[in-house]
């Protein structure tokens, strides 16, 4: 298949799969959040807190798998996933507008991700997210389209890693924070079930985003796309 028409169908793949993750959601609010979700969190019993685990491990894996079967090598692979990622992830929240007419704006806080723990943020900051993978996807398709010869070398990936992780801590800070800050860590293993723990968490708003670090791990994902386009365009040139 085309790369375009292998665009075209991940498209309609991701937006198909926001919309069903956004379902989801829409039945969980009902269960939790009748009154429209807000912070603080309510704590969910401990049965369906393990099936939302192993539901977001289960939309990972089926993103990888798409990149996968759609692409023939390493580079294609990860730029299809980083771009089916991009999509599901934007269009996530198109659906949750659509259904529930929320988020209110796009600074509205939001749970992200529930692994290795609560990751909470402004729905803005994880829409960048969403558009950074589909640029970066974008330009690797790019170059293999033209013929470039297509290869990362390791001081790209440090700043492309060392951005997305520096992205990571801000939207873990906060319940990272209350982990450290209240001796929780031998517990973490425990912590859905601990008492003291949900006690804490249920009084607990966030109000603060790590808005200058967030915009640090940007701008190292920025720089690794200048030097990698830089870099793979003067090395088909010179061939």
């Amino acid at each position: 298949m085309p790369k375009f028409s292998k665009i075209i169908t991940l498209t309609v793949f991701g937006i198909a799969m926001g919309f069903l993750e956004a379902a989801v959601v829409v039945y969980l609010r009902e269960m939790y959040y009748p009154e429209g979700f807000t912070f603080p969190l309510k704590q969910m019993a401990i049965e369906y807190l393990t099936v939302e685990y192993l539901r977001e491990i289960s939309t990972i894996v089926m993103l990888i798998s798409v990149g996968v079967i759609a692409g023939k090598n390493f580079y294609e692979r990860l730029s299809y996933f980083l771009f089916s990622f991009g999509i599901w992830d934007i269009f996530y929240y198109v659906w949750l507008k659509f259904l529930l007419n929320w988020p209110p704006s796009l600074l509205t806080w939001d749970i992200l991700f529930l692994i290795p723990v609560i990751w909470v943020g402004p729905v803005l900051a994880p829409v960048i997210c969403a558009a950074t993978m589909i640029l970066i996807a974008g330009c690797i398709l790019h170059f293999q389209k033209k013929g470039y010869h297509v290869k990362i070398k390791i001081s790209e990936w440090l700043l492309l890693l060392s951005g997305a992780f520096i992205i990571f801590t801000t939207f873990v800070w906060d319940y990272t924070e209350i982990i450290i800050k209240g001796g929780y860590i031998s517990r973490l293993s425990s912590l859905a079930t601990d008492p003291d723990f949900q006690n804490t968490i249920a009084g607990y708003v966030p109000t603060s985003y790590k808005w200058p670090i967030f915009f640090i791990g940007e701008f190292l994902i920025f720089i690794f796309l200048v030097v990698f386009c830089k870099r793979t365009k003067t090395f088909f040139l010179s061939v």
